[in-house]
C-alpha cells in the first residue's frame, strides 16, 4: 500500500446522541479490520453528541471530531464552546471554515485564523475546510481563493504544527443536497494549487499536510478522485451516513488506489 489515505465525514446537523453512537460503532465494527497504518478514519458528529461518542465508541478505531470552535479559552462568547471544553471531552480533531459556517454564519479568513491558532496550540488537529463558490469559479479565480483562504486561515502558524494540520478543499458549488461533483480533473487540478500553497506557507513541512477532497463524494465517483495524485482522502457528506455504505465505499476507494499504486 503507498500513502495512508484518510476517509471522514462531517454529520452536520443530523443524527441524535442514540443515532450516532450506533453509527459509529456500526463503522468500527465494519472497518476494524483495516489497518489504521492504512487509513484515517474521522467523524464529525454535533456537539450534543461528542461526550457519549467519546465514552461509547472506541477511539483506537476512529477520530471524533467537533464542528467548530471558538478561539478563546473562555468568556463572554454565548452559544460558543470553547477549547478547554472541546479537550475536556477528549476531543483530537476539530473542522474549522467549513462552507456553512463561512457563508451561512458570516465566518471570515481571519476568524478562521483564529481558530485554527487556538486549536493548535491546545493539541488539536486543526482540519481547515476551504473552497470556491460558483460565482468565483464563473469569473476564473478558484486558485486565487483557495490560495487567499489558505494563507489568510494558516498566517503566522508555526511549521512545527505542520503534522497536526488537516485541508478539506470542498468546493462550494458541489457542497449538499443540489451540489453537482467536481470531475476527478478539476479536484486534481485544484489540490495541486492546494499543495503548491502550503508549500509555500510552511516550507518542506507543507509536503506532511494532508489534502482531502468533499464535496458530492458517492460510490461513483469515489474510486476516481482517490486515484488523482494531490488528493490524500475523502471528506464524504451523505453518502457516509449510514456505516456500512460508507464502509464499502473506503473499501472500493483503497482497492483503485492500491492498482493504481502498483502500477505506478
Amino acid at each position: 500500500m503507498g500513502k495512508k489515505l484518510y476517509f471522514g465525514s462531517n454529520l452536520k446537523m443530523y443524527k441524535g446522541i442514540s443515532d450516532t453512537v450506533d453509527y459509529l460503532n456500526k463503522l468500527v465494527s465494519n472497518t476494524k479490520d483495516i489497518s489504521r497504518d492504512e487509513i484515517e478514519l474521522f467523524i464529525i458528529p454535533s456537539y450534543t453528541t461528542l461526550q457519549s461518542a467519546t465514552e461509547k465508541v472506541d477511539r483506537e478505531f476512529v477520530r471524533i471530531g467537533a464542528q467548530n470552535m471558538c478561539w478563546e479559552e473562555q468568556g463572554q462568547f454565548t452559544g460558543e464552546i470553547s477549547p478547554l471544553m472541546l479537550k475536556e471531552l477528549g476531543i483530537d480533531l476539530v473542522m474549522i471554515g467549513h462552507s456553512e459556517r463561512r457563508h451561512v454564519f458570516g465566518e471570515s479568513d481571519i476568524e478562521e485564523n483564529k481558530k485554527v491558532k487556538s486549536a493548535l496550540e491546545h493539541g488539536m488537529t486543526a482540519l481547515l475546510c476551504i473552497g470556491e463558490t460558483a460565482e468565483q469559479k464563473e469569473y476564473g479565480i478558484s486558485a486565487e481563493v483557495l490560495r487567499s483562504q489558505l494563507k489568510i486561515g494558516f498566517h503566522d502558524v508555526d511549521p512545527k504544527y505542520a503534522d497536526k494540520i488537516w485541508v478539506a478543499y470542498e468546493p462550494v458549488w458541489s457542497i449538499g443536497v443540489n451540489g453537482t461533483p467536481a470531475s476527478p480533473e478539476y479536484a486534481a487540478e485544484m489540490h495541486e494549487v492546494i499543495h503548491m500553497a502550503l508549500r509555500e506557507i510552511f516550507g518542506e513541512a507543507g509536503d506532511k499536510i494532508p489534502a482531502l477532497y468533499g464535496g458530492s463524494v458517492n460510490p461513483g465517483n469515489a474510486d476516481a478522485l482517490i486515484v488523482q495524485p494531490g488528493i490524500d482522502g475523502l471528506f464524504t457528506g451523505r453518502a457516509a451516513w449510514d456505516a456500512d455504505k460508507f464502509d464499502a465505499l473506503i473499501r472500493s476507494a483503497m482497492e483503485s488506489a492500491k492498482k493504481c499504486a502498483d502500477k505506478a
